[in-house]
Order: C-alpha cells, then structure tokens, then sequence
C-alpha cells in the first residue's frame, strides 16, 4: 500500500508539473501580439535615432563653444560681408515714353510721333548731367512687363537688370529689331528705327517694357550706370493695326476711322455706295446733307450728330 501511495504521490506531482508548465506557455496570438509589439518598439527606435543623434551633437557642439578652450582657439577674425554694388552715379532714361498702342512690326515712336531717345541723367536728381563720357556703348532690350517682381522701378546691379531681358521664343526672330546697338554722343542718342516682331500675349503679365543699358564688356570703365527701363505696356500683333481707330482722325482718313463704323461693316458698305468714302467726306454730308446722311446709316432724326 505504502509503494502505491508512493507512485501515485509522484503522479500526482508531475501532474501538477506539467499544468503549471502548461500556464507558463504563453498562447499562439500572445506570441504574435509580443512580435508585433517588439517590431513597432524596433520601428520607434529606428525613427527616434537620427533625432537623438542630432540633439547629441547640437548639444555637444554648444558645449564645445562654450567652453573657454574652445573660445581661446576660436579666430578673433570675423569673414567680411560679400561685396555689394557699387552705387549708381549715373542713370540711363528715355526722354519721353513710347507711343501706344504698339503693333509688331510696326516703328516705336515717343509720345510726340518722334524717334526715342535715351539719356544721361543724375541718379539723384534726374537732372541731365555735366561732364559725361564722350562716348557710351548702349543696348535697348526688351524686359518683361512686371520686372522688377517687387515694384521697384531700378535694378541694383547690371546682373539684376540681365535677369530681366526677354528671350525669344524658339523659332522666332530677336523681339527686339532696328537700331538696338547705340552710341551715346554727350549724354544722348536716338533710337531710328525699333520694333517688336512678337506680341506679348505669351507671357505670364501678358506685357513688355523696353530697356537700355550699357553694353557689357564694352570697356566702359567709368562709375557705375543704372539701366533705364520704360512703363509696362501690351505689345498686339501687326493685323490688329490694320482695323485700328485715329484719335484724331485725319480729314484724308478712310471713313471707317472713325468710331462705330467696322471696316467693311454694313454702315461702311452703305456709306461707300453713297459716295462717302474718306473722313472729309463724311463730314461735307453731316453739314449739307444731314439727312441723307441720317438715311444712309440709319440715324433716327432726334439723335445727335
């Protein structure tokens, strides 16, 4: 009896073994669920390292500029400020803006019907200046419309100024065409002939301005000239000009200069076949014939002439 007692005390015991070795084996899902974890712990570390590389060095670099060794090492010498440019004595302008509208291919003219013409003048005053170079070379070049970008009407340097010019577009002729290589005589010179052989409607501000500047690398070796530039303006193709108004128009004028009648419309056909063909025209039947004239082109008799 007692070696029964015995075997089964010991069954018993590795029963008891083998539960308790069963609760201590952790499940299938709690050993994916730890793997996870331990992979997203990985993952955690892996991002935090650069950040705690970094911090570790910025702060180890801070203790070094702190510490008076480091200090007695460090130059006393400070780098200098890169080199600004030299400040414009002189300014390049055109005496008088160009004419609008401008058409392509048609000759740039001042506000007064006259060629342009570009000067010298005191960057502070404006005024025309005394003792200039007897000669400068001048280049006029087409800017874009809305440069410089921040709303200033100069440009701090000639690099500045370059990043402005226009290029043509692949394909086409220089935008600029006649006599865009000048010499300046005394502080001036005329621009004979100019014109834009490309409209400006391809370009973000849809418009030009006209630039001149001093010709680099033409051995000028004077104080420094700031470049002129012209108002923003629209540049049309040359058809456009074609059905163009003429504010005022001349008695010699084709009569459909004038305002509400079309080139070739119903009232220019009507007044053609009533012998009206010319601005002069029109205005001898106004004053004699009003009424024939009213007839012609439909003018009710109360309306003004």
């Amino acid at each position: 009896m007692a070696a029964k007692r015995l075997h089964d005390g010991s069954e018993n015991e590795e029963d008891q073994r083998d539960e308790k070795r069963m609760h201590r084996l952790p499940s299938f899902s709690t050993v994916i669920k730890e793997a996870v974890m331990m992979k997203q712990v990985h993952n955690v570390f892996m991002l935090l390292e650069p950040l705690l590389r970094r911090v570790v060095q910025e702060e180890l670099q801070a203790g070094l500029v702190r510490s008076p060794r480091y200090i007695e090492r460090s130059s006393p010498e400070t780098s200098p400020p890169p080199p600004s440019s030299p400040r414009a004595t002189w300014r390049l302008a055109f005496l008088n803006p160009p004419q609008l509208p401008i058409f392509t291919g048609s000759k740039i003219e001042d506000a007064n019907g006259n060629p342009l013409q570009v000067i010298l003048v005191d960057a502070d005053t404006g005024s025309p200046c005394q003792n200039v170079p007897q000669f400068l070379r001048v280049e006029v070049v087409p800017i874009f419309g809305d440069f410089p970008h921040d709303g200033r009407e100069e440009c701090g340097s000639a690099a500045e100024f370059a990043r402005g010019v226009v290029k043509e577009r692949a394909g086409k002729r220089p935008l600029l065409t006649g006599e865009v290589a000048l010499t300046m005589r005394d502080g001036r010179a005329t621009v004979g002939e100019l014109q834009f052989t490309d409209n400006s409607s391809w370009l973000r501000c849809r418009k030009f301005r006209i630039g001149a500047r001093v010709v680099p690398g033409s051995g000028y070796e004077g104080p420094r000239v700031a470049e002129a530039m012209t108002e923003a303006f629209n540049v049309r193709d040359h058809r456009g000009e074609l059905y163009r108004k003429h504010y005022p128009p001349a008695l010699g004028d084709d009569v459909w200069r004038l305002e509400k009648i079309g080139k070739e419309g119903a009232f220019h056909k009507k007044l053609t076949q009533s012998g009206v063909r010319t601005v002069q025209e029109f205005l001898q039947m106004l004053v004699v014939k009003p009424d024939v004239l009213r007839m012609v082109i439909n003018f009710p008799a109360s309306a003004s002439s």
